[in-house]
């Protein structure tokens, strides 16, 4: 082969060889980009996965079975933990029904003494050992029947039959008692409406049918309106109100579910997500007093200086922070730190250890520095970061109402607590299938957790309000007798 060939051929190969190497950093440089891709998105899964009711917004009853479990702290030794109450517990004992509670008093006697065993008189013990035996009485429906009999005149012979007389036949089928049992077990025991006929019938021999559960439901809703239209300007009001919102199900449609929480009354109001039906129009008509609640938007309307926002969501918000690497996990243990500082502060206020006076003084520098770290991660510009602490700053006037106003707590706790039965009602029954559902269901639960905050039987309530007649004043959830 001549030497110039051999030269062209060495460099074609030159040249496939550099067309190959290129070829191959071509391909890596992809493959690089596509591992950075995919390792940001394996970070953000990994982050999501890890959210619970510790470290987000996301609320306590969003937990997966056996609730968070946050990834901070060592997780105790079970072993070294025995069941059942543990050292220095006071335990719990069945507490003894009242003296004028009981049906049957036995009296018991010693016959002889145990010492010298001569007989004994009969000589009541003004404090003797108490045991009590409960047991339920028989439950069965009570039955009347009105019998209109026809009757033949001797005179004419005409046969005449007793008149239909309203102020003696009943109106309806079923008795108050009835309609309160039903709604009670349907609107705040969250029980199906084929449960509850199952229910009625194996416990009190009662036989219903689900068309009449659903009638009784409607009256029962009815008969309730007036009263939590009481609560509900009552709740209008008050000095200091919570509220918060989840979603709400209608026949498949999102809907929007709310509280207002205070000392003494919670109401729930279910809104449709349209322009309508706006939190300023439907659900706090009244801006008076101070608000307790997250930093939803759709609060913006209330004045500032007349809002607490909750600190247990900025808690957990931060812990979320300190989950993350560099700049960001820095900043928000020091925002974790100051909001540690600041529970301490407030608990100690609670406990009586602090004056309000000494509260707002502890406080303050406190605020300063926590002030400052949130403008350092504004500054930051750190994606995830500094747009959250940017939402926070815009509150910031909001955040130290609890330091100076009586009856504002640091957190929108009350309300979330208030909202968690609704809540766990929409998971076992996916909300309501009509308007006529859901309206059930909101004065219904309105009413139980009105009723016992004012220490209130909630059924005999339910029962006044279903034996209310025209001419007798309505029975009131906040009546004094």
């Amino acid at each position: 082969m001549q030497p110039a060939a051999e030269v062209d051929q060495l460099r074609a190969k030159l040249a496939d060889r550099d067309a190959t190497i290129a070829l191959q950093a071509k391909t890596i440089a992809a493959l690089t980009a596509k591992v950075e891709v995919l390792e940001v998105l394996v970070k953000k899964l990994v982050e999501q996965q890890s959210r619970n009711s510790t470290n987000s917004n996301l609320p306590p009853s969003s937990d997966g079975p056996g609730g968070a479990s946050p990834k901070t702290g060592k997780k105790p030794d079970k072993k070294a933990r025995k069941r059942g109450g543990q050292p220095g517990h006071k335990g719990s004992h069945r507490v003894l029904v009242p003296a004028e509670q009981v049906h049957e008093f036995i009296d018991m006697f010693p016959a002889r003494c145990d010492d010298c065993h001569e007989s004994l008189p009969k000589t009541p013990d003004a404090a003797p050992t108490r045991h009590q035996h409960i047991e339920l009485a028989p439950l069965l429906p009570h039955v009347t029947e009105f019998r209109r009999h026809e009757v033949c005149c001797p005179s004419c012979g005409y046969w005449t039959r007793a008149h239909y007389d309203d102020d003696v036949i009943p109106r309806y089928a079923f008795g108050p008692r009835v309609a309160a049992v039903v709604s009670l077990l349907t609107g705040v025991y969250h029980l199906s409406r084929r449960s509850t006929v199952r229910l009625l019938q194996e416990l009190l021999g009662l036989r219903i049918s689900t068309g009449s559960v659903s009638n009784l439901e409607r009256r029962m809703s009815k008969a309730v309106k007036p009263s939590v239209e009481e609560a509900w300007a009552e709740a209008q009001s008050a000095a200091v109100k919570h509220t918060d919102g989840t979603t709400w199900l209608e026949a498949g449609v999102i809907l929007a579910l709310w509280t207002i929480a205070t000392a003494g009354v919670t109401v729930f109001k279910i809104l449709s997500n349209g322009q309508g039906d706006t939190l300023e129009t439907k659900l706090l008509t009244s801006t008076k007093g101070v608000l307790v609640s997250d930093r939803a938007s759709a609060l913006k309307f209330w004045a500032m200086h007349l809002r607490q926002i909750c600190w247990a969501h900025l808690l957990r918000k931060f812990i979320s922070f300190t989950e993350r690497d560099g700049p960001t996990r820095t900043l928000g243990r020091e925002l974790l730190d100051c909001t540690r500082v600041i529970f301490a502060y407030w608990h100690d206020f609670k406990e009586g250890r602090l004056t309000r006076e000494q509260l707002a003084t502890r406080i303050a520098p406190v605020r300063a520095d926590f002030e400052r770290t949130l403008r350092r991660a504004i500054d930051s510009n750190i994606k995830g970061l500094s747009g959250s602490c940017s939402d926070m700053w815009e509150h910031r006037e909001a955040l130290w109402t609890f330091v100076d106003v009586d009856g504002v707590e640091p957190t929108n706790n009350h309300a979330e607590r208030e909202l968690r039965a609704f809540v766990l009602w929409r998971k076992r029954s996916f909300g309501a299938q009509s308007k006529r559902g859901h309206r059930f269901a909101e004065r219904l639960m309105t009413i139980a957790h009105t009723a016992r905050k004012q220490g209130r039987d909630v059924l005999a309530f339910l029962v006044a309000c279903a034996s209310h007649v025209d001419d007798e004043p309505m029975p009131s959830l906040f009546a004094t007798t």
